[in-house]
């Protein structure tokens, strides 16, 4: 679309919430063109002509990526929203004068060019192995990036190389926040202002056009937002579930139960193996390069749901990051304050006697522990792994690493630094968990959770939107002291309060649980086959990225029970599907 003065030409995917206050902002300050319709890309357009591209990006609240071409001065610029919910990849390919410059959503468009030739990038290949993603700026090929979030790119003609800025910095607002918390008012009055923000953002993002609704699992998060979509409606929200007939890996009774208090119009469908089993061929495609969060079943299986009934679909992401969610926090911190009492050399004698008996004889030990524990064997052969981290930040990185060194298993591949290691922010003055909580907002939330949402929801035409990925939302949370999100060893204090305000502690007040598969015993059982064509040893060598031994002794291994492997050879497996799907 142009703009009306002819300067701007702009391609946009996305939603700006509060396109009608631009409008209403361009009208007051007599800046308005002859309006031709009623989008909020004409809005945008209006806001470059009459403010430029950066401060009309910063009044904007929304999740979107943007290409605009400025005709007067022949100049590109591409933008991607705060938070990163919406991709974009960009890159050179071809050489001298004939070399092009890509940029589009998704990898599958860049290769559709006829100048794409890129080689898979083996450095970002170790680092998928590391994190089941690959982390921004890299993308899975070499000389294509991921824009991060919150930045601009813009590139001139003759320029070679694109200068990328910040118009809005996450890690600034944390740092801000932290700084400014003395002026932070009382438990109560913080309670307000959160459920006001809350509302304001939720209320925004309901606004459309077409048919609306809201995934609901039935935790903190998601009802959460069902709930102030409801008190903010004057019908039943549509909410939507999907539940599993194992036991351990169903949410639907729960969901259930918060939207009969609610009174929301809810649809729940239960998932047998071979219906869930049945999205695997489609990953490769869905996901556009190698991800490996085996949620991203379950996810596209709700989205397929919701599709069925609305356009748009709210959902609750991002409540664990701002607000302290993941139980994964306390126990590293805990794990750390005892273990920095420790000499390192007596720490990696313990780590030593650990490893010295197979998980098989840990659990067959200790099998009167509760169930909850789980495999106890490979949970301490992974703590023996962390036992001589140097920091609270490295024994963090540990325990969220799934390959723990992935260049051993990567032909050529050296993983490069990242925020998480020699890159990592200064974080001086914030506690241990909100380190954490930091570095997840910066890399796992947007390379991961954003990622499988959007690519899940966009493979059946399905709009998602996170409210608490609202700026204000963002920048509230990280004014607020760490103890308005963690009391006596409980996460989400303060939206938690603002909940049950809504709805009973007694529906809400659990133990966690994810949003996963039974991937461990599908890989021993109806999985296996297809495991066993990707992972053959002869394939592996011919192809020439993977080192076929260490995956090899892994598989084995979780045949026989020995380990629980699920998730690195799922790592492996989702590269290998990816690998056919794209030669």
């Amino acid at each position: 679309m142009p703009s009306i003065t002819g300067r701007y030409v702009i391609v946009f995917n996305g939603e700006i919430y509060n396109h009608s206050a631009l409008r209403a902002q361009l009208e007051k300050e007599g800046r308005a063109p002859n309006w031709r319709g009623h989008s909020d890309t004409e809005v945008l357009l209006a806001g470059f002509d009459a403010w430029g591209i950066e401060r009309t990006l910063q009044q904007s609240i929304g999740m979107f990526a943007i290409a605009v071409w400025d005709v007067q001065s022949c100049t590109l610029v591409l933008a991607r929203d705060r938070m990163g919910e919406k991709p974009l990849y960009y890159g050179w390919q071809g050489q001298g004068a004939g070399a092009v410059f890509l940029f589009g959503s998704e990898l599958k468009a860049l290769r559709a060019h006829p100048m794409f030739h890129a080689s898979i990038d083996r450095h970002a290949l170790a680092l998928y192995l590391r994190h089941n993603y690959v982390p921004a700026p890299r993308s899975i090929y070499e000389g294509i990036r991921k824009l991060e979030p919150g930045c601009m790119l813009t590139l001139g003609m003759g320029q070679s190389e694109p200068v990328i800025t910040r118009y809005w910095s996450a890690l600034e607002k944390v740092l801000e926040g932290s700084a400014g918390r003395h002026q932070v008012c009382n438990p109560e009055q913080a309670i307000d202002q959160l459920e006001s923000l809350l509302k304001s953002a939720v209320s925004q993002q309901m606004m459309a056009d077409v048919p609306l609704g809201a995934f609901l699992s039935g935790g903190i998060d998601s009802s959460t937002i069902v709930a102030l979509m409801q008190a903010q409606s004057s019908r039943p929200v549509k909410t939507f579930t999907i539940g599993f007939h194992e036991k351990g890996y169903n949410e639907a009774e729960h969901a259930k139960a918060v939207a009969r208090h609610l009174g929301t119009d809810h649809t729940e469908l239960y998932i047998s193996p071979e219906q869930a089993m049945a999205v695997i061929p489609s990953l490769p495609r869905i996901y556009d390069e190698p991800f490996s969060d085996s949620s991203q079943i379950p996810t596209y299986l709700v989205s397929q749901l919701a599709r069925q009934h609305v356009t748009v679909s709210l959902s609750g992401d991002a409540g664990d990051e701002l607000f302290s969610g993941y139980t994964r926090y306390g126990m590293t911190a805990s794990m750390w304050s005892k273990l920095e009492r420790l000499p390192l050399p007596l720490r990696k004698i313990l780590a030593s006697s650990i490893t010295s008996l197979s998980p098989a004889a840990w659990n067959a030990l200790l099998g009167w522990l509760p169930r909850m524990w789980g495999r106890i064997g490979d949970k301490l052969h992974k703590g023996a792994g962390v036992l001589p981290s140097a920091s609270v930040d490295e024994l963090y990185h540990g325990l969220v690493s799934h390959w723990a060194d992935p260049a051993q298993v990567v032909i050529g591949g050296v993983e490069p630094q990242t925020l998480l290691t020699g890159l990592m922010p200064d974080l001086e003055g914030l506690e241990p968990v909100e380190r954490m909580m930091v570095l997840d907002m910066l890399t796992y939330l947007p390379d991961d959770i954003l990622t499988k949402v959007d690519r899940a929801a966009m493979a059946v035409t399905l709009e998602s939107r996170v409210p608490m990925l609202d700026h204000r939302v963002v920048e509230f949370a990280w004014q607020l002291p760490q103890s308005l999100k963690q009391r006596d060893g409980v996460g989400k204090w303060i939206l938690r309060q603002v909940l049950y305000r809504h709805v009973p502690q007694a529906l809400i007040d659990r133990p966690k649980m994810g949003f996963g598969i039974p991937l461990d015993s599908w890989l021993r059982g109806p999985l296996r086959d297809w495991a066993e064509a990707l992972l053959d040893e002869s394939r592996l060598r011919e192809e020439g990225y993977l080192r076929p031994e260490p995956i090899r002794r892994k598989w084995l291994e979780h045949q026989s029970g020995v380990r629980n492997w699920a998730y690195h050879l799922w790592d492996i497996l989702m590269f290998q599907a990816w690998l056919e799907e794209n030669k």
